[in-house]
Parts: structure tokens; sequence; C-alpha cells
């Protein structure tokens, strides 16, 4: 399916900017389908760089070079893709690779240049930005590009709540929120001994329950296991919608996956989730 079947209003929305060039320089994308916002990214590239009629089936040679991923102008950058040969870092996008992009700016090019800013899996998968994997100086050393573009360029991330990224990336760019057309696999089998009616626990479990989870993240990796108690909650949400402690106790635990991927220890932060959910 075409993505402009499947999301016809925000499709028709960029058509339209880049028609009556309207389109911002620096666009954000939020939401959990990384494919759908990647999948996004390109077709603005493609209609961009488009020397044909634009439509979704065009074969000019930039929509074809754009279809197999080796348009020259259009350049995915994450930890894993584009970077300078002197480059070491595997586990960032780093400041290195936003001097290359300021230095191939300085050029002219007969394209609209776009790089699209996400991260990747060891499999290849696309995934969202964080301050992790994408790091206040390499966003902070891309500024001046942003506000002052040479050329035609247009900057694309992807992530998947906004706030992941540095406020100064985030006021410089148009938002738009992706909504997921995926079916979710609300699983929470591994969780469920421990976790299940965890409202019920007294103040002083807290710890013990901590201590549980730490004890099940020694064979289930701490942010799948944090999906898990989230997808229980969302489970529970369904059958109560109004329930504030739900709601609340479901932003406490993407609040713990943030810090997790910032890199703070697993026992800090099961212990910090559970005093907060725990009342």
């Amino acid at each position: 399916m075409l993505l402009s079947d499947k999301y016809p209003f925000i499709s028709n929305y960029f058509e339209k900017a880049i028609e009556n060039n309207r389109l911002a320089h620096s666009l954000l994308f939020y939401g959990s389908d990384f494919d759908v916002q990647y999948s996004l990214a390109l077709e603005i590239a493609r209609i961009l760089n488009c020397t044909g009629d634009k439509t979704d089936n065009c074969q000019c040679l930039n929509c074809k070079w754009i279809r197999e991923g080796t348009h020259p102008a259009v350049k995915t950058i994450s930890r894993i893709d584009n970077k300078p040969d002197d480059d070491t870092s595997k586990t960032v996008i780093s400041v290195k690779q936003s001097e290359m992009i300021r230095n191939s700016l300085l050029t002219s090019s007969d394209f609209v240049r776009v790089f699209i800013f996400c991260d990747k899996d060891e499999e290849g998968n696309i995934c969202g930005l964080n301050r992790l994997n994408f790091q206040e100086p390499t966003a902070n050393s891309l500024l001046k590009s942003i506000e002052e573009p040479l050329g035609k360029v247009c900057f694309i991330f992807l992530t998947r709540d906004k706030e992941d990224l540095i406020s100064t990336i985030i006021s410089r760019s148009q938002c738009f929120f992706m909504p997921s057309k995926k079916r979710e696999d609300y699983n929470f089998t591994d969780i469920l001994p421990v976790f299940k009616e965890y409202w019920l626990l007294k103040r002083g479990d807290a710890f013990t329950l901590s201590e549980n989870l730490k004890l099940l993240s020694e064979k289930l990796p701490v942010t799948e296991m944090l999906t898990q108690m989230q997808h229980y909650i969302l489970k529970l949400l369904k059958e109560n919608p109004k329930s504030r402690f739900l709601i609340d106790d479901m932003g406490a635990i993407e609040h713990a996956k943030k810090e997790a991927a910032l890199g703070m220890k697993n026992d800090i932060v099961l212990d910090e989730l559970c005093l907060t959910i725990i009342k």
C-alpha cells in the first residue's frame, strides 16, 4: 500500500507545502512506527527532487535513485551510515559526521539535499534518535546549518518522543506526530508473575518488587521488561480508561525507559520506578 493511501492527510500536506515552496528546512517526526517515519522522509526527498510528474509511480532518474537508495543528495545519517573514513565512533552520530554535512553544503548542488537522521539496530532496522545516540555536541554543531541553510536542503529527524532530543533541535524544527498502524504485540507474560495486580502492594513492598524485577532482568532485557509492564497497563486501561493512577504509572514507566536508554544503572532505574508506582 502506498504511503499516500495509508496517510492521505499528511501526505497531501507535504505535497502542498513543497508545491508552494513552504516546506520547513528542519522536520521532526515522532511516534512508535519508525518505518513509516522513514518512508515519509524518503517520499519528501523524492518529491523535492522529482523532475517528472511527482506522482507515486514517477520513473524519472531521481525517483528511481531514491527508491534504490542510491541518490547522491539523499543521505541517511545514523551511527552506522555515512561515516567519514577517520570516524571510529560506533554508538553515536558523531561531531565528525555533522562536520562532513556542513562541509558538503559549502559546494553547490543541482539537487535538494536531504539528510535523514535516525538510529539503526544491529540488523539494520530503523530506530529512533535519543540523547544517547544523538548527543548534545553533535546536535549543537548542526544548529547553524539548520538556522541558516546553504542552498536547498532539508534536515529530517526521526524519534519516538520529541522530548528525546535536545530543545534546540525541537525549537528549530516543525514537529509531526506519526501514528502507528502496526498491529502491536501486547505481550506481558514474562512480567506477570511479579507484576500482576501491583497496585495492591503496600509501600513497604516497593523494594521487594524492585528486587524481583532485578532478578527477572537477568534473563530479560530491562527495556523489554519495561515495555511488557506498559503492555500490561494498556490492557488494564482498556478496561478502566479513566483510571488516573494507571495513566500516571504508564508515564512513570516511560520515564524509566528513557533513563535506561541514557545509560543509568538498571538497579537505580528499577528502585526509583517501584517507589513511584507503589503508593
